[in-house]
């Protein structure tokens, strides 16, 4: 395993890019949108200059994740690699579309990963010949940052492609957990619910959105609030996440808050669009 290949160059994909980069891959980065791997790789070289800065990156490391980074404008082109890790908004069709490409335009030794944080790993390797090359590696946000990676099997990966993407995780420097393939895996069935549940209350005035967010810092002691968690993933991607769990489990205790839904419609979307249950 030499090179990986990331498609989509949004938060989530240069994120694993760069952590690829760092770890002694060559990266090929992909977005379906022309500029989008450009600006993304800018964004890279920034994050790595400023880890160099800090210490907390030697000059070796530095230098080659720099130059480890390549653009490529053509899906054909990322199929070349030993891994591609697909990193596409959470839509099943979409997914489904680029593996099937994918699976054309790579050799059949290649294994193709999704970061998808809720779809079925086995429905998106059926639109290929190769099963059990398919595999979940879900990533968590920032990708550079956050130590775990969820290993997913799909109902036909080998145990050959889990164990080698436990490998790779360990050289990337991730705690890896193993999930059966089932909507939300592990993390997200358990920490979406609670997000949900944040918003529900925040709707119903149970408390000021900083007074929930302190209630479950200093009282469960998080780091971090669900609301201003929330903020920091995306209220669309919570959004699209909790859809599939109340879709797969067809259980009320995992229908959308209305509030989400709403602040979806109106573009209030967290961070990435400077106001979400909070102002940025």
């Amino acid at each position: 395993m030499k090179t990986i290949g990331v498609v989509g160059a949004g938060q989530m994909g240069s994120g694993i890019a760069q952590v690829a980069a760092v770890s002694g891959y060559s990266v090929l980065l992909y977005d379906a949108f022309p500029g989008v791997a450009e600006k993304s790789a800018q964004r890279m070289k920034a994050s790595l200059d400023k880890l160099l800065a800090k210490g907390k990156l030697d000059q070796e490391k530095h230098d080659f994740a720099v130059d480890a980074v390549k653009v490529v404008e053509d899906l054909a082109d990322v199929a070349q690699a030993d891994l591609v890790v697909e990193a596409a908004v959470e839509d099943v069709g979409l997914k489904k579309e680029l593996f099937s490409a994918l699976d054309k335009l790579a050799t059949p030794d290649v294994i193709l990963a999704s970061n998808t944080s809720s779809i079925s790993l086995t429905e998106i390797a059926s639109a290929t010949s190769r099963p059990d090359k398919v595999i979940g590696m879900h990533f968590f946000n920032p990708a550079p940052v956050m130590k775990l990676l969820e290993v997913v099997k799909g109902y036909l990966t080998s145990q050959e492609t889990i164990d080698t993407i436990l490998e790779v995780g360990k050289q990337m420097g991730k705690v890896t957990v193993v999930a059966v393939d089932k909507a939300g895996f592990i993390v997200n069935r358990i920490l979406d619910p609670m997000l949900n549940e944040a918003i529900f209350l925040l709707e119903e005035g149970v408390g000021t959105a900083e007074d929930i967010d302190n209630g479950m810092k200093f009282g469960c002691n998080h780091p971090m609030g669900p609301l201003a968690l929330t903020d920091l993933i995306g209220l669309d991607v919570l959004l699209a996440v909790m859809e599939v769990l109340y879709r797969e489990y067809g259980d009320s205790k995992y229908r959308p808050a209305p509030l989400l839904k709403k602040m979806v419609r109106a573009g209030k979307l967290g961070k990435k669009t400077g106001e979400g249950f909070f102002k940025y």
